[in-house]
């Protein structure tokens, strides 16, 4: 009999694990009688905001509008430049496109796959007007030397937290850090919803009123536009179950680092390198990403696991200024660890519901491949 297949994430055995709490949150948002906003909406916003540490949240439909409209509150658009990461979700470069600035790509730190505040430096110009950092991965960029180098000249630090709910860097929860951190709870994330969702944070209360404007045509009563905005509301339904899940979100992060300690122990011996935790910074293991030496390595050990049911993944395969919507017109600097990382990285199984039997089974598999070509 064929062994059940296991995938990078699996957003449904994190419903039925939190089924009755999720079921009766989501008939709570029936029961009515607002289906737009409203308190369901406003009381998650305050418990994430809470929660990072940052003053306020404003939920939007989506982690691309969240990244699109943060930029637009903090006044940029047409004639600017945001330097940010080519190895990312496409998401991220998109948003600044949305907003109608000029996206410039930098490299990414080898060990980390965060961006380079030294290669971001480089390409700063009189256009430049802020950067965005991600947190790739579920582990934190290097905040201290990017809000650096962001005062020293006079940029704006937007924190791209779609990956990293919960991360700490130096004790601090990552998102409280730039002058907006924005989320995405599409539903593989760490918190998750059954649907799509996003959220801005910020502690500048001017900044939060103005988001609030942009997500909902610009209106400060109904049916009044102060200023020009879009239609990107979190849905409450959305709201409901993700108020439910962040209740759950530090155990499920010590279990996401518990099923990474022990895949690292587990591959102590094997010739590819493991995720790392750079010095005060904290993995929440969003991915579980190991490096192999080569692209033809990398690809036989995912077939390897695929004729086993096991699904690896592959974040990312092509870099964005390679991908045909933005190949040659974008400016970036060397992209040497971004090619590197794009034919060498491999995603394993890792989310909170894996049981411990299902990881041997992923650490056996991969084991099996490099013993049988050695």
């Amino acid at each position: 009999m064929e062994e059940k297949a296991l995938y990078v994430a699996d957003p449904r055995a994190g419903y039925l694990q939190l089924k009755q709490e999720i079921d009766a949150a989501i008939q709570g948002v029936l029961d009515g009688p607002v289906y737009i906003l409203g308190e369901t909406v406003s009381r998650f916003e305050a418990a994430f905001a809470a929660y990072i540490g940052a003053g306020y949240g404003v939920g939007v439909n989506n982690g691309t509008d969240a990244i699109h409209l943060a930029l637009r509150g903090l006044g940029i658009g047409p004639g600017d430049e945001v330097i940010t990461v080519s190895h990312t979700a496409v998401a991220t470069v998109a948003a600044v496109v949305m907003a109608g600035a000029t996206p410039v790509l930098a490299d990414v730190d080898p060990a980390t796959y965060t961006i380079s505040p030294g290669a971001a430096a480089e390409l700063i110009t009189a256009r430049t007007k802020a950067i965005i950092a991600v947190h790739l991965y579920g582990h934190p960029a290097d905040l201290n030397a990017l809000g650096a180098l962001c005062e020293r000249r006079g940029l704006k630090l937007v924190e791209d937290c779609a990956q990293a709910h919960g991360a700490r860097y130096h004790g601090r929860r990552v998102g409280s850090f730039g002058h907006v951190s924005t989320f995405s709870f599409y539903p593989t994330k760490n918190l998750g919803a059954i649907g799509d969702g996003g959220m801005m944070l910020t502690s500048d209360p001017e900044l939060a009123r103005r988001l609030r404007l942009l997500r909902q045509y610009g209106w400060d009563t109904p049916q009044n536009s102060l200023i020009q905005g879009w239609n990107s509301r979190l849905d409450p339904m959305q709201a409901a179950i993700l108020e439910v899940k962040l209740k759950h979100l530090d155990a499920h992060t010590a279990r996401r680092r518990e099923l990474a300690r022990a895949y690292t122990s587990a591959f102590a011996d094997l010739p590819f390198a493991c995720p790392l935790e750079a010095d005060g910074r904290e993995h929440v293991h969003h991915l579980y990403v190991i490096r192999v030496p080569q692209r033809a390595v990398r690809d036989a050990l995912r077939t390897h696991l695929l004729n086993a049911n096991i699904h690896a993944g592959i974040h990312y395969p092509h870099p964005v200024h390679q991908q045909p919507a933005y190949e040659g017109h974008l400016r970036t600097g060397d992209m040497s660890v971004t090619e590197d990382a794009a034919v060498t990285v491999l995603s394993l199984p890792l989310y909170p519901e894996l049981s411990d039997a299902d990881q041997q089974r992923v650490i056996q598999t991969v084991r099996a491949y490099f013993n049988s070509a050695s």
